[in-house]
Order: C-alpha cells, then structure tokens, then sequence
C-alpha cells in the first residue's frame, strides 16, 4: 500500500461522501487507502461510512465505543493504517484531497514529516486563532517545535515515524508530540484552506482548553519545574519582606500595620499552592489512569 488516509469522523454524515469522492479523484493512479475514524458521532455518520465501504475496497470504516476525542482517534486510524505513508487530514473538507499528492511528493523528496501550512485560514473565530496561536508557543517551549512549523492536522508521515508513533500506549496521545519526539526531519509547504463544506466545526471552546491542557501536561515536566521555581521565588520574597519588617520594626521604630499585608501573603501563598497543587495533581491523576490502563480507544465495529 502506497498511502493510508486517516481521517477522524465527527458528525460529518452531509460531508463524508463528497470528501470520499474527491480522494478517489484525487488519487485515482495511486495505490491508497482510506480509514474513516467514527468517534462517537451522534448523526448518521457510521451508516454513511458503511454504505461507502460496501462500494469500495478502498475504504475501511472503524466506529470507536464513544467519543475519545481528535488525537485517540487518528491513533485509531494508525494502527490499521498500511502504508508506506500516512496522511491524516481532517473531514470538513477544508483540507483538500488535491494537495495530498503534493505533500506526498515533499515527503518523497527526503522527509520524514510534511506539514500543509495555511497562508489564510476560512472562517475560523477568534478564540481559535488565539488558540492556534497559544498551541503552537506551547510546543516551541515544551516540544522543541521549530518556530516555522505550523502545526496543522493535515499531514504526511512515513512508515518509520507512524511506527514510532503507535508504539506509545499512554491514554492520553498527542499526535503532533510524538511526531517531535521521534524525528527532527520536518518540513511544511503552503496549501489553500477552504471553507467548510457543510455545517459548522464542532470544536468548542471547552474542547479546546482541554486539548490545551491535556498536551501542555502530557509530554512534558516543564509545568512542574515552573510550578517549583513559582514557589521557590515566592518563598523568598516572603523571607526578603520579612526582613524587611523586622529592620522596620528594630531599627526604624516604626510599627507595623499588618492586617492588610497578612491577607494580601495569605492569598497570594494560598493560591500559589492551590496552583501547585493542582498541577500535581493533574499529573499524579494521569500517572494513576496510566497504571490502570485506561485505553486509549475501543472499537465496536469495523467495516469488511
């Protein structure tokens, strides 16, 4: 198998035909195949994606148990994804299937990743792009991301990097971070970004904040190296103003006030703690789920 196209599917049952149609034009003297990811859709989405299946070899359906999200369901793909190289796009239609020859020659040409990057992005509110903006800061400081890279999920991988990629068991993948963990060999070329073909997205802002703090904790101990050194320079402005104090109060012969200065050391230390203690918290919580097992995806159902 020349190319596996992994493409999660939530409640895209208007679009997933025209995507299907538009792949096999696109690719149709290549050897390729497509896995449709259904991740908990709550519309018809399994059924179309039946329905295309029995038409066509080409097309392979996995219907998950639940919702697990974005990242547990492209690894969903991967694992039974064939070929020499993978292609993971999203299913509104933004991404087209016309460019992934495109990027499949740029990865042919030496690489092991290729990015699509977007000069212009369609219809897309502000809190996405300030999280798209906010995301790809969050991988430079805590992946090593070059500053260049955009981080789109429509993408190219050869065989080497997916392997890598589907050998991570933790409950919490994130593809985009195991892609850095395994190679440097990244490039990225400029694709059109069109406007959704049918409906709108279904990202929320809840979802992305999630996505957010699931990937900020989840491949790195960065967070609680900051939260340390957070505590450390608290602990010693506390010791520096008591200081401060006890000079004032030798010295100076100046009495001291401290009703408002003990609420503003109480709350500042309180929610330094808090802060700290949650984060903890956060990884001991994901440590604990690891230990247990918890999966990363359950298959109900796959397509002949």
């Amino acid at each position: 198998m020349e190319i596996s196209i992994v493409v999660p599917v939530y409640n895209s049952a208007m679009i997933l035909e025209a995507l299907c149609q538009q792949i096999t034009s696109a690719l149709s003297d290549r050897d390729f195949e497509v896995i449709l990811v259904n991740d908990g859709s709550g519309d018809e989405s399994w059924s179309v994606i039946e329905r295309i299946s029995e038409k066509s070899e080409r097309f392979k359906g996995i219907c998950l148990s639940k919702n697990f999200g974005q990242d547990n369901a492209v690894m969903a793909g991967l694992h039974y994804a064939k070929g020499d190289y993978v292609v993971i796009m999203d299913d509104d239609l933004q991404h087209s299937p016309f460019d992934i020859v495109t990027l499949l020659h740029e990865a042919e040409n030496g690489c092991d990743v290729c990015y699509a990057d977007y000069s212009e992005r369609k219809r897309q509110s502000w809190w996405k792009n300030i999280g798209s903006i906010l995301n790809s800061k969050q991988a430079e400081f805590l992946l090593e991301k070059p500053r260049n890279i955009y981080l789109s999920p429509f993408k190219i991988i050869n065989r080497i990097v997916v392997d890598s990629i589907i050998s991570y068991k933790g409950p919490y993948p994130y593809v985009d971070g195991l892609i850095f963990r395994a190679t440097t060999s990244i490039r990225q070329i400029s694709v059109q970004h069109h406007e959704r073909y049918h409906g709108a997205g279904n990202y929320s802002l809840r979802k992305s904040f999630s996505v957010f703090v699931k990937h900020a904790t989840g491949f790195s101990v960065v967070p609680l190296r900051l939260a340390t050194l957070c505590g450390m320079l608290t602990a010693i402005a506390g010791l520096i103003l008591a200081l401060v104090y006890i000079y004032q109060y030798f010295v100076d012969d100046k009495p001291l006030e401290g009703w408002t200065t003990l609420v503003v050391l109480v709350l500042f230390m309180g929610g330094m703690i808090l802060v700290s203690l949650g984060m903890i918290g956060e990884y001991l919580g994901r440590v604990y789920l690891s230990i247990n097992q918890r999966p990363q995806f359950v298959v109900r159902e796959i397509t002949q």
